[in-house]
Protein backbone atom coordinates (compact mmCIF):
# COMPACT_ATOMS: atom_id res chain seq x y z
CA UNK A 1 0.00 0.00 0.00
CA UNK A 2 1.97 2.77 -1.48
CA UNK A 3 1.96 6.38 -2.53
CA UNK A 4 4.46 4.94 -4.93
CA UNK A 5 4.13 7.45 -8.84
CA UNK A 6 5.94 6.40 -11.17
CA UNK A 7 7.80 8.54 -14.18
CA UNK A 8 4.75 8.17 -16.51
CA UNK A 9 2.29 8.92 -14.43
CA UNK A 10 0.66 12.05 -12.12
CA UNK A 11 1.24 13.49 -8.69
CA UNK A 12 -0.20 10.78 -6.08
CA UNK A 13 -3.40 12.08 -5.38
CA UNK A 14 -2.78 12.54 -1.39
CA UNK A 15 0.33 13.45 -0.85
CA UNK A 16 3.21 12.42 1.43
CA UNK A 17 2.36 14.46 4.42
CA UNK A 18 2.70 13.02 8.10
CA UNK A 19 -0.92 12.34 8.07
CA UNK A 20 -1.49 10.77 4.87
CA UNK A 21 1.60 8.33 6.44
CA UNK A 22 -0.72 7.43 9.65
CA UNK A 23 -4.06 7.26 7.16
CA UNK A 24 -1.38 4.36 5.43
CA UNK A 25 -0.51 3.18 8.31
CA UNK A 26 -3.76 2.17 9.87
CA UNK A 27 -5.17 1.44 6.92
CA UNK A 28 -2.67 -1.44 7.00
CA UNK A 29 -3.90 -2.20 10.29
CA UNK A 30 -7.51 -2.81 8.49
CA UNK A 31 -6.88 -4.98 5.79
CA UNK A 32 -3.66 -6.80 6.18
CA UNK A 33 -5.25 -9.53 7.81
CA UNK A 34 -8.21 -10.19 4.80
CA UNK A 35 -5.36 -9.30 2.31
CA UNK A 36 -2.97 -12.17 3.48
CA UNK A 37 -6.02 -14.53 3.72
CA UNK A 38 -6.32 -13.39 0.13
CA UNK A 39 -2.56 -13.81 -0.62
CA UNK A 40 -2.22 -17.30 0.81
CA UNK A 41 1.52 -17.51 0.30
CA UNK A 42 3.02 -20.63 0.77
CA UNK A 43 5.81 -21.37 2.99
CA UNK A 44 9.07 -21.14 1.81
CA UNK A 45 8.31 -18.67 -0.69
CA UNK A 46 10.05 -16.33 -2.56
CA UNK A 47 7.79 -12.72 -2.87
CA UNK A 48 7.95 -9.54 -4.37
CA UNK A 49 6.01 -6.95 -3.22
CA UNK A 50 5.62 -4.10 -5.93
CA UNK A 51 4.71 -0.87 -4.70
CA UNK A 52 5.45 -1.22 -0.99
CA UNK A 53 4.80 1.37 0.89
CA UNK A 54 5.63 1.16 4.66
CA UNK A 55 6.08 -2.34 4.68
CA UNK A 56 3.66 -3.24 6.82
CA UNK A 57 2.39 -5.95 4.62
CA UNK A 58 5.59 -7.01 3.22
CA UNK A 59 6.36 -8.05 7.31
CA UNK A 60 3.33 -9.50 7.71
CA UNK A 61 3.85 -11.76 4.28
CA UNK A 62 7.55 -12.59 5.51
CA UNK A 63 6.03 -13.92 8.80
CA UNK A 64 3.19 -16.30 6.57
CA UNK A 65 6.32 -17.33 4.30
CA UNK A 66 9.01 -18.29 7.09
CA UNK A 67 12.71 -18.41 7.72
CA UNK A 68 13.12 -20.64 4.47
CA UNK A 69 10.96 -17.49 2.33
CA UNK A 70 11.98 -14.20 1.28
CA UNK A 71 10.60 -10.72 0.53
CA UNK A 72 11.71 -8.53 -1.52
CA UNK A 73 9.74 -5.01 -0.51
CA UNK A 74 10.20 -2.71 -3.83
CA UNK A 75 9.39 1.48 -3.09
CA UNK A 76 9.84 4.28 -5.19
CA UNK A 77 8.73 7.11 -3.21
CA UNK A 78 12.01 7.74 -0.98
CA UNK A 79 10.35 8.64 1.99
CA UNK A 80 8.06 5.86 2.08
CA UNK A 81 11.75 3.44 1.36
CA UNK A 82 13.18 4.98 4.61
CA UNK A 83 10.29 4.83 6.74
CA UNK A 84 9.99 1.07 5.69
CA UNK A 85 13.39 0.42 6.98
CA UNK A 86 12.98 2.64 10.15
CA UNK A 87 9.37 1.44 11.08
CA UNK A 88 11.13 -2.51 10.69
CA UNK A 89 13.76 -1.61 12.92
CA UNK A 90 12.11 -0.16 15.34
CA UNK A 91 10.10 -3.57 15.54
CA UNK A 92 13.05 -5.44 15.39
CA UNK A 93 12.15 -6.81 12.22
CA UNK A 94 14.67 -5.20 9.55
CA UNK A 95 15.98 -9.07 8.61
CA UNK A 96 12.86 -9.76 7.35
CA UNK A 97 12.10 -7.78 4.17
CA UNK A 98 14.97 -6.32 1.87
CA UNK A 99 13.44 -2.81 0.71
CA UNK A 100 14.62 -1.98 -2.72
CA UNK A 101 14.26 1.68 -3.98
CA UNK A 102 12.75 1.44 -7.76
CA UNK A 103 9.67 2.37 -9.69
CA UNK A 104 7.18 -0.52 -11.12
CA UNK A 105 7.12 0.23 -14.65
CA UNK A 106 11.25 -0.79 -14.56
CA UNK A 107 11.74 -2.92 -11.42
CA UNK A 108 14.95 -2.59 -9.85
CA UNK A 109 16.29 -6.68 -10.36
CA UNK A 110 19.37 -7.94 -11.38
CA UNK A 111 19.37 -10.27 -14.68
CA UNK A 112 19.73 -12.91 -12.37
CA UNK A 113 16.58 -12.11 -10.07
CA UNK A 114 14.15 -12.17 -13.12
CA UNK A 115 11.95 -14.61 -13.06
CA UNK A 116 12.97 -16.12 -9.81
CA UNK A 117 9.74 -14.93 -7.27
CA UNK A 118 6.96 -17.46 -6.75
CA UNK A 119 4.82 -15.11 -6.07
CA UNK A 120 4.55 -10.88 -6.99
CA UNK A 121 1.74 -8.91 -5.72
CA UNK A 122 0.69 -5.11 -5.77
CA UNK A 123 -2.20 -3.59 -3.76
CA UNK A 124 -3.58 0.67 -4.39
CA UNK A 125 -0.69 0.61 -7.18
CA UNK A 126 -1.96 0.59 -10.45
CA UNK A 127 -4.98 2.81 -9.64
CA UNK A 128 -1.85 5.19 -9.18
CA UNK A 129 -0.20 4.59 -12.69
CA UNK A 130 -0.95 6.12 -16.42
CA UNK A 131 -0.11 3.19 -17.98
CA UNK A 132 -0.68 0.19 -15.51
CA UNK A 133 -0.17 -2.70 -17.93
CA UNK A 134 3.72 -2.20 -17.89
CA UNK A 135 3.97 -2.55 -14.35
CA UNK A 136 1.77 -5.96 -14.44
CA UNK A 137 4.03 -7.05 -17.42
CA UNK A 138 7.33 -6.25 -15.35
CA UNK A 139 5.81 -8.43 -12.18
CA UNK A 140 5.28 -11.09 -14.56
CA UNK A 141 8.97 -11.22 -16.12
CA UNK A 142 9.69 -11.31 -12.39
CA UNK A 143 7.88 -14.60 -11.46
CA UNK A 144 8.78 -17.77 -12.70
CA UNK A 145 6.86 -20.00 -15.00
CA UNK A 146 3.77 -21.26 -12.65
CA UNK A 147 4.07 -18.86 -10.21
CA UNK A 148 1.36 -16.10 -9.53
CA UNK A 149 0.77 -12.86 -9.92
CA UNK A 150 -1.58 -10.89 -7.22
CA UNK A 151 -3.68 -7.53 -7.84
CA UNK A 152 -5.43 -5.87 -5.33
CA UNK A 153 -7.10 -2.56 -6.08
CA UNK A 154 -10.19 0.19 -6.15
CA UNK A 155 -13.28 0.61 -8.20
CA UNK A 156 -14.40 3.94 -6.83
CA UNK A 157 -18.12 3.11 -8.54
CA UNK A 158 -18.55 0.28 -5.86
CA UNK A 159 -18.64 2.55 -3.10
CA UNK A 160 -22.11 3.25 -1.22
CA UNK A 161 -22.28 5.09 2.66
CA UNK A 162 -26.14 4.97 3.61
CA UNK A 163 -27.85 6.40 4.85
CA UNK A 164 -26.00 8.68 1.99
CA UNK A 165 -24.47 11.67 3.63
CA UNK A 166 -25.58 14.97 3.44
CA UNK A 167 -23.60 17.11 0.71
CA UNK A 168 -21.70 14.32 -0.28
CA UNK A 169 -22.31 13.38 -3.78
CA UNK A 170 -20.79 16.25 -5.44
CA UNK A 171 -17.77 15.53 -3.02
CA UNK A 172 -17.35 11.87 -3.88
CA UNK A 173 -17.63 13.26 -7.55
CA UNK A 174 -14.80 15.23 -7.67
CA UNK A 175 -12.68 13.15 -6.02
CA UNK A 176 -13.19 10.68 -8.00
CA UNK A 177 -12.58 12.99 -11.21
CA UNK A 178 -9.68 13.96 -9.77
CA UNK A 179 -8.75 10.41 -10.48
CA UNK A 180 -8.90 11.05 -14.09
CA UNK A 181 -7.10 14.70 -13.94
CA UNK A 182 -3.97 13.43 -13.31
CA UNK A 183 -3.95 10.70 -16.05
CA UNK A 184 -5.26 8.09 -13.15
CA UNK A 185 -7.75 5.39 -12.81
CA UNK A 186 -10.40 5.29 -10.43
CA UNK A 187 -11.89 1.82 -11.66
CA UNK A 188 -8.91 0.52 -12.10
CA UNK A 189 -10.40 -2.55 -10.21
CA UNK A 190 -12.90 -3.72 -12.57
CA UNK A 191 -10.25 -4.34 -15.12
CA UNK A 192 -7.33 -6.14 -12.72
CA UNK A 193 -8.82 -9.84 -14.95
CA UNK A 194 -8.22 -7.92 -18.20
CA UNK A 195 -4.48 -6.50 -17.33
CA UNK A 196 -4.27 -10.13 -16.05
CA UNK A 197 -5.07 -11.37 -19.43
CA UNK A 198 -3.22 -8.73 -21.21
CA UNK A 199 0.12 -9.46 -19.56
CA UNK A 200 -0.17 -13.45 -20.52
CA UNK A 201 -0.85 -14.83 -17.69
CA UNK A 202 -3.35 -18.10 -17.19
CA UNK A 203 -5.61 -19.84 -14.83
CA UNK A 204 -7.31 -16.02 -14.03
CA UNK A 205 -9.22 -15.35 -11.55
CA UNK A 206 -11.03 -13.20 -9.41
CA UNK A 207 -12.28 -12.50 -5.59
CA UNK A 208 -13.10 -9.18 -3.42
CA UNK A 209 -12.56 -8.08 0.01
CA UNK A 210 -14.89 -6.73 2.12
CA UNK A 211 -13.66 -2.65 3.42
CA UNK A 212 -16.96 -1.50 4.91
CA UNK A 213 -18.55 -1.79 7.92
CA UNK A 214 -21.80 -0.41 9.95
CA UNK A 215 -21.97 1.98 13.34
CA UNK A 216 -21.26 -0.41 16.24
CA UNK A 217 -18.86 -2.50 14.80
CA UNK A 218 -15.41 -2.44 16.41
CA UNK A 219 -14.08 -1.48 13.17
CA UNK A 220 -16.79 1.16 11.72
CA UNK A 221 -14.81 4.12 13.38
CA UNK A 222 -11.68 3.60 11.24
CA UNK A 223 -13.33 2.51 8.34
CA UNK A 224 -15.32 5.49 8.14
CA UNK A 225 -12.00 7.88 9.76
CA UNK A 226 -9.86 6.62 6.54
CA UNK A 227 -13.08 7.83 4.36
CA UNK A 228 -12.55 11.44 6.05
CA UNK A 229 -9.00 11.34 6.15
CA UNK A 230 -8.86 10.10 2.23
CA UNK A 231 -11.01 13.19 1.40
CA UNK A 232 -9.01 15.45 3.32
CA UNK A 233 -5.72 14.35 2.04
CA UNK A 234 -7.38 15.40 -1.44
CA UNK A 235 -8.21 18.53 -1.10
CA UNK A 236 -5.61 20.35 -2.31
CA UNK A 237 -5.64 17.88 -5.32
CA UNK A 238 -9.49 18.72 -6.14
CA UNK A 239 -8.91 22.43 -5.42
CA UNK A 240 -6.22 22.38 -8.15
CA UNK A 241 -7.68 20.94 -10.51
CA UNK A 242 -10.76 23.06 -10.58
CA UNK A 243 -13.58 20.02 -9.69
CA UNK A 244 -14.86 21.79 -6.80
CA UNK A 245 -15.52 24.81 -4.68
CA UNK A 246 -14.08 25.46 -1.10
CA UNK A 247 -17.96 26.04 -0.10
CA UNK A 248 -19.06 22.70 -1.72
CA UNK A 249 -16.14 20.75 -0.06
CA UNK A 250 -16.26 22.08 3.04
CA UNK A 251 -20.42 21.26 3.19
CA UNK A 252 -19.76 17.62 1.54
CA UNK A 253 -17.47 17.13 4.59
CA UNK A 254 -19.56 18.44 7.08
CA UNK A 255 -22.06 16.21 6.01
CA UNK A 256 -19.67 13.01 6.22
CA UNK A 257 -18.54 13.98 9.64
CA UNK A 258 -22.57 13.69 10.93
CA UNK A 259 -22.44 10.05 8.88
CA UNK A 260 -20.08 8.67 10.74
CA UNK A 261 -21.74 9.72 14.30
CA UNK A 262 -24.98 8.44 13.35
CA UNK A 263 -26.41 5.21 14.84
CA UNK A 264 -27.44 3.90 11.46
CA UNK A 265 -24.46 4.59 9.56
CA UNK A 266 -23.21 1.78 7.07
CA UNK A 267 -20.54 1.68 4.35
CA UNK A 268 -20.80 -0.73 1.55
CA UNK A 269 -17.20 -1.37 -0.19
CA UNK A 270 -15.55 -4.54 -1.65
CA UNK A 271 -11.80 -4.05 -2.80
CA UNK A 272 -11.20 -6.10 -5.55
CA UNK A 273 -8.63 -8.89 -6.55
CA UNK A 274 -7.48 -11.07 -9.33
CA UNK A 275 -4.78 -13.43 -9.88
CA UNK A 276 -3.25 -15.40 -12.73
CA UNK A 277 -0.48 -18.10 -13.26
CA UNK A 278 2.50 -17.36 -15.31
CA UNK A 279 3.31 -18.90 -18.46
CA UNK A 280 6.24 -20.43 -19.93
CA UNK A 281 5.91 -17.24 -22.55
CA UNK A 282 6.28 -14.73 -19.82
CA UNK A 283 9.32 -16.01 -18.57
CA UNK A 284 11.18 -15.50 -22.14
CA UNK A 285 9.70 -11.90 -22.62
Amino acid sequence: MSNQVDSQSSTYIHGSSPEEQRRLSLLNDLLNLKCLKELNPDAGSRILDVGCGLGQFSRAVSHAVGTDGFVMGVERDEQQFKQAGDLASERGERELVEFRLGDALELPLSDAEWGTFDLAYCRFLLEHLSDPIIAVSQMAKAVRPGGRIFLVDDDHDYFHPWPEPENFQPLWQAYVRSYEHLGNDPYIGRQLVVLLQQAGLTSVQNSSIFFGGCAGNDSFQSVAGNLVSALAGAKETIFSSGLLDQATYERGMKGLKVWTERPDSALWYSICCAEGVVSATNARI
